[in-house]
């Protein structure tokens, strides 16, 4: 795993920051998930850390960068997890998928958040989770620094997620202020 933080780092590759992917391996031992849907593979990092939780997890992971998933192939590969996670290169909004997941993980373009948790809650068990990362935004969401166009853009667009959260009646929503920010969503009745 030194070996992946390493590579994140020297590429500048956004990987989950420590204490926040133990939070989610925890979530994951205390919730007996089993069966989890990421959006956002990276290099793999994070869907390794899931898979190593238990045997008897199966993730499905989904990259649109060519050059991370090709990592992420290479990484899973090292850990001998090919029969448990499943990797797909493609833009997450191509992607039709049939099965229903314990936990659906985003972590992928901030600016998609409201977009991938209405395609993919769908795919959502009855009693199922979804977990959003990086609501934070390194600190810059509730920040009053002065930032570029761009910046500010996605700033409002993750503020909108949060808004979008915090007023869907279908979802009780928990924030965490660990890592970079994480909400975990559960769906109501």
């Amino acid at each position: 795993m030194l070996e992946i933080e390493e590579y994140a780092k020297k590429y500048n590759i956004p990987i989950m920051q420590k204490d926040g992917i133990e939070f989610l391996i925890d979530f994951i031992k205390e919730n007996n998930i089993k069966n989890i849907l990421e959006i956002g593979t990276a290099i793999g990092y994070s869907a390794i850390k899931m898979a190593n939780v238990s045997d008897d997890i199966r993730i499905t992971s989904i990259e649109r960068d060519e050059n991370r998933y090709k990592e992420a192939v290479k990484n899973i590969s090292k850990f001998n997890l090919n029969d448990r996670v499943k990797l797909i290169n493609d833009d997450a909004f191509n992607v039709e998928l049939s099965e229903d997941f314990d936990l659906i993980f985003i972590d992928a373009a901030k600016a998609q958040n409201i977009k991938f948790f209405q395609k993919f809650s769908n795919n959502l068990k009855e009693n199922g989770f979804i977990i959003t990362d990086n609501l934070n935004f390194h600190g810059l969401v509730n920040s009053e620094e002065k930032l570029s166009r761009n910046l500010r853009q996605l700033i409002r667009k993750i503020k909108n997620y949060i808004d979008f959260l915090k007023e869907n009646n279908q979802y009780e929503t928990i924030f965490y202020n660990i890592g970079d920010g994480i909400s975990i969503s559960r769906k109501r009745g």
